[in-house]
């Protein structure tokens, strides 16, 4: 089952979206505001998120930018905003593509799956440098042989891999794969980072660590 982030205000819009989702078989989350959808993504696997960008608490576009230093899933943008101006902010803060108010629920539809479709297309296998990756399998392969990884440490290693150059920290990790309510030691995501370098064997440098600011993966040895 895919799975929707819907950040919309509007009752009647936010009925009619899940509405005609639930039955394509999504499952549809609907919140309004950036704290709900951080939380949301923090617990959930979201395949693709739905935003307005005319919200009453927060701006549209810089909720996109908050979720864009965590989260690497498309985002759409709802929009009656149909300037060049908009657009090119939308773009520049990390949208994938627009749909305009009022839009066609079909024509949302297939924007959707277009996009989950080439997602799902290019990141069965991911491979950057030494590291393969077989999503289907969740394999992990070190220059061809294959590479025995914890589950959580294999989450770790393709988010990292996916947003390569990006320094995360400790509390981003932490409620990236652990959740806002996790009530355990903060010290667990140093633990995993430390068995995932393990596991790169030769290639632990992949991983880098910033003192006092977190963790990138990053291909260059030297750097």
């Amino acid at each position: 089952m895919r799975t929707l982030l819907l950040i919309e205000d509007d009752a009647s819009i936010q009925e009619i979206i899940t509405e005609y989702f639930s039955k394509r078989s999504y499952q549809v989350f609907v919140c309004e505001d950036k704290d709900n959808s951080l939380e949301i993504l923090g617990k959930n696997r979201v395949d693709l998120i739905l935003l307005d960008v005319m919200l009453p608490k927060e701006d549209g576009f810089l909720i996109c930018k908050a979720i864009r230093e965590m989260y690497s899933m498309p985002i759409i943008f709802l929009t009656a905003r149909v300037s060049e101006k908009d657009k090119l902010i939308g773009y520049s803060k990390g949208a994938d593509d627009y749909a305009t108010k009022p839009f066609s629920l079909n024509v949302l539809h297939a924007k959707i799956e277009a996009i989950l479709n080439r997602i799902k297309g290019l990141n069965d296998i991911y491979e950057k440098g030494p590291v393969r990756i077989e999503r289907n399998r969740k394999a992990v392969f070190l220059n061809g042989k294959e590479c025995s990884m914890a589950p959580k440490e294999y989450e770790i290693l393709l988010f990292l891999m996916e947003n390569e150059g990006r320094i995360y920290s400790r509390e981003q990790l932490l409620v990236r794969f652990w959740g806002y309510d996790f009530d355990g030691n903060d010290r667990v995501v140093d633990n995993h980072i430390r068995k995932l370098r393990k596991a790169l064997g030769t290639y632990e440098y992949l991983i880098r660590t910033y003192i006092k600011y977190g963790w990138s993966f990053k291909m260059d040895e030297n750097e």
